[in-house]
Protein backbone atom coordinates (compact mmCIF):
# COMPACT_ATOMS: atom_id res chain seq x y z
CA UNK A 1 0.00 0.00 0.00
CA UNK A 2 1.68 3.56 -0.88
CA UNK A 3 1.76 6.23 1.74
CA UNK A 4 -0.62 8.44 1.54
CA UNK A 5 0.17 13.00 2.66
CA UNK A 6 3.21 12.33 4.55
CA UNK A 7 1.76 8.81 6.60
CA UNK A 8 4.16 6.40 7.02
CA UNK A 9 4.04 2.58 7.23
CA UNK A 10 4.82 3.16 11.01
CA UNK A 11 2.16 5.66 11.31
CA UNK A 12 -0.58 3.50 9.79
CA UNK A 13 0.82 0.53 12.33
CA UNK A 14 0.45 2.59 15.38
CA UNK A 15 -3.12 3.92 14.54
CA UNK A 16 -4.51 0.57 13.88
CA UNK A 17 -3.17 -0.77 16.98
CA UNK A 18 -4.37 2.43 18.88
CA UNK A 19 -7.66 0.20 19.97
CA UNK A 20 -7.97 -3.54 21.69
CA UNK A 21 -10.17 -4.56 19.22
CA UNK A 22 -8.23 -4.23 16.05
CA UNK A 23 -4.99 -5.37 18.51
CA UNK A 24 -7.00 -8.73 18.87
CA UNK A 25 -8.16 -9.46 15.91
CA UNK A 26 -4.28 -8.72 14.43
CA UNK A 27 -3.33 -10.93 17.68
CA UNK A 28 -5.54 -14.30 16.65
CA UNK A 29 -3.88 -13.71 12.56
CA UNK A 30 -0.67 -13.69 14.47
CA UNK A 31 -1.16 -17.26 15.61
CA UNK A 32 -2.94 -18.28 12.44
CA UNK A 33 -0.82 -20.82 9.82
CA UNK A 34 -0.18 -18.22 7.18
CA UNK A 35 1.69 -20.93 4.79
CA UNK A 36 -1.51 -22.22 4.95
CA UNK A 37 -4.08 -19.51 4.16
CA UNK A 38 -5.64 -20.08 7.27
CA UNK A 39 -8.22 -17.82 8.44
CA UNK A 40 -9.09 -16.36 11.84
CA UNK A 41 -13.24 -15.95 12.85
CA UNK A 42 -13.76 -12.85 15.14
CA UNK A 43 -16.62 -14.65 16.48
CA UNK A 44 -14.01 -16.45 18.46
CA UNK A 45 -13.62 -13.20 20.02
CA UNK A 46 -14.89 -12.53 23.27
CA UNK A 47 -16.69 -9.38 24.43
CA UNK A 48 -14.86 -9.36 27.99
CA UNK A 49 -16.56 -6.75 30.25
CA UNK A 50 -19.09 -5.12 27.21
CA UNK A 51 -22.28 -5.64 25.66
CA UNK A 52 -21.65 -8.73 22.94
CA UNK A 53 -24.14 -7.14 20.53
CA UNK A 54 -22.15 -3.65 20.41
CA UNK A 55 -18.92 -5.03 20.14
CA UNK A 56 -19.70 -7.20 17.41
CA UNK A 57 -21.44 -4.00 15.68
CA UNK A 58 -18.14 -2.42 16.21
CA UNK A 59 -15.86 -5.21 15.05
CA UNK A 60 -17.71 -5.44 11.73
CA UNK A 61 -18.67 -1.81 10.74
CA UNK A 62 -15.92 0.16 12.18
CA UNK A 63 -12.55 -1.86 12.89
CA UNK A 64 -12.61 -5.12 10.49
CA UNK A 65 -13.34 -2.36 7.38
CA UNK A 66 -10.04 -0.31 9.09
CA UNK A 67 -8.00 -2.94 9.15
CA UNK A 68 -9.03 -4.22 5.57
CA UNK A 69 -8.55 -0.18 4.53
CA UNK A 70 -4.93 -0.89 5.96
CA UNK A 71 -4.70 -3.91 3.67
CA UNK A 72 -3.85 -5.81 6.61
CA UNK A 73 -6.69 -8.71 6.76
CA UNK A 74 -8.47 -9.83 3.48
CA UNK A 75 -12.28 -10.39 4.99
CA UNK A 76 -14.52 -12.76 3.84
CA UNK A 77 -18.08 -10.55 5.04
CA UNK A 78 -19.91 -14.23 3.49
CA UNK A 79 -17.89 -16.45 5.70
CA UNK A 80 -17.30 -13.92 8.77
CA UNK A 81 -13.44 -15.27 8.36
CA UNK A 82 -10.43 -13.12 8.34
CA UNK A 83 -7.03 -13.78 6.49
CA UNK A 84 -3.96 -11.79 6.61
CA UNK A 85 -3.94 -9.55 4.39
CA UNK A 86 -1.38 -8.07 1.76
CA UNK A 87 0.10 -5.59 4.23
CA UNK A 88 0.13 -7.65 7.22
CA UNK A 89 3.73 -7.90 7.11
CA UNK A 90 3.78 -3.96 7.71
CA UNK A 91 2.45 -4.77 11.44
CA UNK A 92 3.39 -7.74 12.21
CA UNK A 93 6.77 -6.85 14.17
CA UNK A 94 4.88 -4.35 16.49
CA UNK A 95 2.11 -7.54 17.26
CA UNK A 96 4.74 -9.87 17.56
CA UNK A 97 7.10 -7.87 20.00
CA UNK A 98 3.64 -6.80 21.97
CA UNK A 99 2.67 -10.75 22.16
CA UNK A 100 6.32 -11.57 23.02
CA UNK A 101 5.80 -8.94 26.29
CA UNK A 102 2.46 -9.14 26.90
CA UNK A 103 3.38 -9.77 30.74
CA UNK A 104 5.06 -6.46 30.68
CA UNK A 105 1.83 -4.63 29.26
CA UNK A 106 -0.77 -2.82 30.87
CA UNK A 107 -3.73 -5.35 32.30
CA UNK A 108 -5.94 -3.87 29.53
CA UNK A 109 -3.71 -5.38 26.75
CA UNK A 110 -4.63 -6.23 24.16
Amino acid sequence: MATTSGTTPLDRALDVLSHSHRRRVLTGLAGADAGAGEAFTPAQLRAEGADRERFRLELYHKHLPKLERAGYVDWDRQRGAVRRGPNYDEVAPLVELMTAHEAALPAEWP
